[in-house]
């Protein structure tokens, strides 16, 4: 793992991690289950940012009998189980938590505590953007979106933390090719 891919996880990594104990205080200061349930989704993101480490840690173990290649697809192993766990877990949970704010909406109570707990989240989340943006600036082709780059990168662990929900700056090209013209009238 580059230097640049660590240091963009281990951001995102405190971030997330941050913003857990952020929504935990707030569930400690309200009691609301809500926020409880969000610093265990918070938690379930810092656990993710953790197996990215774990899979650059081992992707750098030498070759030996049993992997005459080496470990270094590793790294893709571990990125990918990061995906199944934001797709799978994340949609569940959102679609969990909408359901129930429909089933029995209610007022929003402490809005001091929530809007607290936002402003965390946001100068958290940005710093964490940002760090991955820099890093992302070494490897990435100049004039190259970072949608494309998200696209098309070898490396999994820039473009996992860069593409994290938290982190959307672009919005994905129509069709396969943004450069590509659209045919009139469309």
């Amino acid at each position: 793992m580059q230097d640049g891919s660590k240091r963009a996880i281990i951001a995102a990594f405190f971030a997330n991690l941050g913003i857990a104990v952020s929504k935990f205080v707030g569930f400690l200061l309200t009691g609301s289950a809500g926020l409880a349930a969000e610093s265990v989704h918070s938690l379930a993101d810092t656990g993710n940012q953790g197996l990215l480490i774990l899979g650059g840690n081992r992707a750098v173990r030498p070759r030996d009998a049993e992997h005459p290649f080496g470990h270094s697809r590793e790294r893709f192993f571990w990125a990918f189980i990061v995906a199944l766990i934001l797709f799978s877990m994340g949609g569940m949970f959102a679609l969990y938590e909408g359901i129930q704010k429909l089933r029995h909406p209610h007022e929003t109570e402490n809005l001091g505590i929530a809007l607290g707990i936002l402003g965390v989240a946001i100068v958290l989340e940005g710093f964490s953007l940002r760090t991955a943006v820099r890093e992302t600036a070494h490897v990435k082709p100049a004039g190259q979106s970072h949608w494309r780059f998200i696209r098309s990168a070898k490396q999994p662990e820039l473009p996992t933390v860069l593409g994290h929900p938290g982190h959307r700056d672009e919005k994905p090209p129509h069709g396969r090719d943004s450069r590509a013209r659209r045919p009139e009238g469309a």
